[in-house]
């Protein structure tokens, strides 16, 4: 971690080693982790636990971070579940799209030379997943300026 201390004023620079000083005081009064690691032991052992009951996995990882947190969550967007392949590669079978999402590269490049989507749709499982229209374009008209 570093501090630009140039920027600082004699003020801010005074409550910054004040601030420091009270820490590393009350990180002097602490007892040394493997002292305390050994205290916790004895009294696991001597109410009948181990420490690998007590705190789960291995023991050695007892630390104030080793408290359990919870998962990250998806930061946007919501989770969709699973849904069956619609269509597939006739060319390689194990080739198949559910429909959602961008089309893989095998279908875009049938559709591009012309093939239909409904060609490749798995049949009796799916239907055609209809296609999304596009808004009418208006078209620009440009004036031509008289001479």
């Amino acid at each position: 971690m570093s501090i630009d201390l140039s920027t600082l004023s004699p003020r801010e620079l005074g409550t910054l080693i004040t601030t420091a000083q009270k820490r590393q005081a009350a990180l002097a009064k602490r007892a040394p982790i493997a002292q305390v690691r050994g205290k916790l032991t004895k009294l696991a052992k001597a109410e009948g636990y181990t420490i690998e009951e007590l705190f789960g996995g291995d023991g050695g990882g007892i630390s104030p971070s080793a408290t359990p947190r919870k998962a990250a969550s998806p930061a946007r967007g919501r989770k969709l579940g699973k849904v069956a392949p619609k269509y597939r590669n006739p060319q390689n079978p194990k080739e198949t799209w559910t429909g959602r999402g961008k089309q893989p590269r095998w279908l875009a490049a049938y559709t591009a030379k012309g093939r239909d989507l409904g060609e490749f749709v798995i049949p009796g499982v799916a239907r055609l997943t209809p296609a999304k229209s596009k808004p009418a374009t208006k078209k620009r008209v440009v004036k031509k300026s008289a001479k």
